[in-house]
């Protein structure tokens, strides 16, 4: 049995993290979510810093609606952030997630802002 959802969580989180790891060359965008909200960080994993980061409680973000379009002005947010530190490409982590939902709302806000996945 695979316990609670916080386990379960945490053993696909660690499956996906054996598979990825972010460089200088391709950082690794990981998302975090809350209840109250979503954050995302992109992540040098060789120097072990993080490069930028957005979240959706942060005071520089100013976006309402549902959680879901909310996820998504992040996911601009951070891509914009991103490019303006001359980040252009990057490993997308889901963190353990499901891609669904405000997951999927974050990386596709990130790929319309010019991400690339």
């Amino acid at each position: 049995m695979a316990g609670t959802k916080v386990s379960r969580r945490d053993r696909i989180k660690r499956g996906i993290r054996k598979r990825l790891s972010g460089s200088s060359e391709r950082p690794r965008l990981s998302v975090y979510r809350s209840n109250k909200g979503i954050y995302a960080q992109v992540i040098d994993d060789q120097a072990g810093v993080t490069l930028v980061s957005a979240s959706s409680l942060a005071k520089d973000f100013s976006a309402s609606g549902t959680k879901v379009e909310q996820s998504k002005a992040v996911g601009k947010l951070l891509a914009e952030k991103a490019l303006a530190a001359g980040i252009s490409k990057v490993v997308f982590d889901r963190n353990g997630y499901l891609y669904h939902g405000r997951v999927k709302s974050l990386a596709e806000g990130a790929r319309e802002a010019g991400l690339d996945f």
